[in-house]
C-alpha cells in the first residue's frame, strides 16, 4: 500500500510540473518578448522610406515596444499566479 501512495505522491508532483511548464502564458509571453524585441531593434533607426510610408510615425519602435510590454505582462502574470493543478479527489467507483 505504501509503494501505491508513493507512486501516486510522484504522479501528482509530475502533473503539477508538467501543468507549470507548458503554461500558455509562458509561451505567449515569450514569442511577444523576443518579436518584440526583434521589431524594436527594427525601428530604432528607420530607413526614409519607411517613415514616409508611416506618415511620420516610428511604428516598428511602438509596436515593438507594446509587444514587450505585452510579453512581459504575460510572464509577470505567470510568475505572480502559477497554473494550479486541480485537486481530483476520487469518488466513488463507476460501475
Amino acid at each position: 500500500m505504501s509503494d501505491l501512495h508513493k507512486e501516486v505522491s510522484e504522479l501528482e508532483r509530475k502533473s503539477a510540473t508538467a501543468a507549470r511548464l507548458f503554461d500558455i502564458r509562458r509561451i505567449i509571453g515569450g514569442l511577444f518578448v523576443v518579436y518584440g524585441v526583434i521589431v524594436t531593434i527594427a525601428g530604432i533607426n528607420p530607413s526614409d522610406a519607411d517613415l514616409e510610408k508611416a506618415e511620420g510615425v516610428h511604428i516598428n519602435l511602438w509596436t515593438g515596444l507594446a509587444m514587450l510590454a505585452l510579453g512581459l505582462f504575460f510572464l509577470i502574470w505567470m510568475k505572480l499566479r502559477p497554473a494550479q493543478v486541480p485537486d481530483e479527489t476520487p469518488g466513488p467507483p463507476e460501475s
